[in-house]
């Protein structure tokens, strides 16, 4: 691949859309799943999964297995079915819960109960599971548990956070799906969209794990000052369960990552001859501080060739978080926060470019995966009457972008391996 020339704002903009597409398509499960397929049980097969990506997994699935006795249910978000012959694909809203989450979790207890050491469950996670799969643990109300959900959201409460919560007050989350499925075996495979890869809180971990502490649940809930439903504070406030770890079968199979993401990422970036420097693939805080901070590693590296010399790519990935305070709530998701705090703290450093977009194509609850930012965001948006720094404290960032012309768009990916970010410092 030749060279790529750095004073060009269009090549430079087609470089970061192909980073960008580059992570995804390192998380195709199309790619990725049929390495990981286990050998086909004594008796039945069912599949079971939640979140964005398990459509196109069962699809690939499908195409992967040796034998037609195959059948199951799986959960996305709305928008991200695919067609399968024989796996059914449900949706259900996302980010916050509806009945369908729950419909469909009643269902899967159901598809898995009632199974012998013959049998297999494969089960298909991803990120979005939380949501789309949702179930109460006995006596709270359904609708208490999503007004739980949609405070954890708005909260500030880092991913890891929010899944224990979701877990400690979930009838199937937190390996409660594995349960109600032993003796059988249970193979789970895997995308990953959280710090560290944990099993146990990709989905909120249905097949994975075991019941959170409830007294851990509900001191996130206080840390976070977040009001709960009586029946909630009644269920957390009772003694834990003693809850035996009854499957020792249990496989679980990473088929994607975060960290292979930067990697094929840093590959392409390798192919046009430009370094890259990866700061991880877990970073968390406020998604605008966040920005802030890769404006100052990028602002070092433009006047001191610290902690490397341009030309250079900055690579991370993980999570930001968006705390609403106020209720002020405009449009936008936490990449093209990060993406407008980044901006402000550049200042229109002229040989900075960034690119920042969720994997699974949706950036919150908008139709961009996320946006691009140019040495003239800022002076672009003064000349269409748009205040940055007004709409970042009203967290109406993808405004903005919209305005500017500067979103990332593509559609559903059939993936999610968490948020990308690429700054290019020419």
């Amino acid at each position: 691949m030749a060279r790529i020339d750095l004073e060009d704002d269009r090549t430079i903009r087609t470089l970061l859309h192909d980073l960008f597409d580059a992570a995804v398509a390192s998380a195709d499960p199309v790619k990725t799943l049929g390495q990981h397929v286990p050998d086909p049980p004594r008796g039945r097969c069912i599949v079971v999964g939640a979140g964005k990506a398990s459509p196109a997994m069962a699809a690939a699935l499908e195409a992967a297995w040796p034998d037609v006795s195959l059948s199951g249910l799986v959960v996305t978000r709305d928008g991200h079915s695919v067609t399968t012959r024989r796996i059914e694909i449900v949706e259900a809203s996302h980010p916050v819960p509806d009945h369908r989450s729950e419909q469909a979790a009643r269902r899967m207890l159901s598809l898995v109960t009632g199974l012998t050491p013959d049998d297999m469950v494969i089960a298909l996670m991803s990120g979005g599971g939380s949501a789309t799969l949702a179930m109460p643990a006995p006596g709270i109300a359904f609708d208490d548990k999503v007004a739980l959900h949609q405070a954890l959201l708005h909260s500030g409460a880092t991913i890891g956070e929010m899944n224990l919560v979701r877990g400690a007050v979930s009838a199937i989350k937190s390996g409660r799906l594995a349960r109600a499925a032993f003796p059988a075996k249970v193979v789970t495979l895997v995308i990953s969209d959280v710090p560290g890869d944990r099993p146990d809180m990709i989905a909120s971990g249905p097949t994975v794990g075991r019941p959170p502490p409830r007294a851990d649940a509900l001191a996130i809930i206080r840390h976070y000052g977040i009001k709960i439903p009586p029946t909630i504070a009644a269920f957390l406030g009772q003694p834990d369960l003693r809850v035996d770890q009854v499957n020792a079968l249990d496989d679980v199979r990473m088929i994607a990552s975060p960290t292979l993401m930067l990697q094929a990422a840093s590959g392409f970036a390798r192919q046009v001859g430009i370094p890259t420097l990866t700061l991880g693939d877990a970073l968390e805080g406020e998604a605008a501080e966040m920005g802030t901070v890769l404006a100052s590693i990028s602002k070092s590296v433009v006047q001191h060739g610290l902690p490397a010399k341009a030309p250079l790519i900055v690579l991370s990935g993980g999570e930001g978080t968006v705390t609403i305070r106020d209720g002020r709530v405009g449009r936008g998701g936490r990449n093209t926060e990060f993406l407008l705090g980044l901006a402000l703290a550049l200042q229109g450093e002229r040989r900075v470019w960034a690119i920042a977009g969720d994997t699974d194509g949706i950036d919150g609850t908008e139709d961009a995966a996320g946006a691009i930012v140019t040495p003239d965001t800022l002076v672009r948006a003064y000349a269409a009457n748009l205040d940055p720094r007004g709409m970042l404290a009203g967290h109406d960032s993808y405004s903005l972008f919209a305005t500017l012309g500067d979103l990332v768009i593509t559609g559903p990916t059939y993936t999610n391996v968490n948020d990308f970010r690429a700054i290019l410092i020419a």
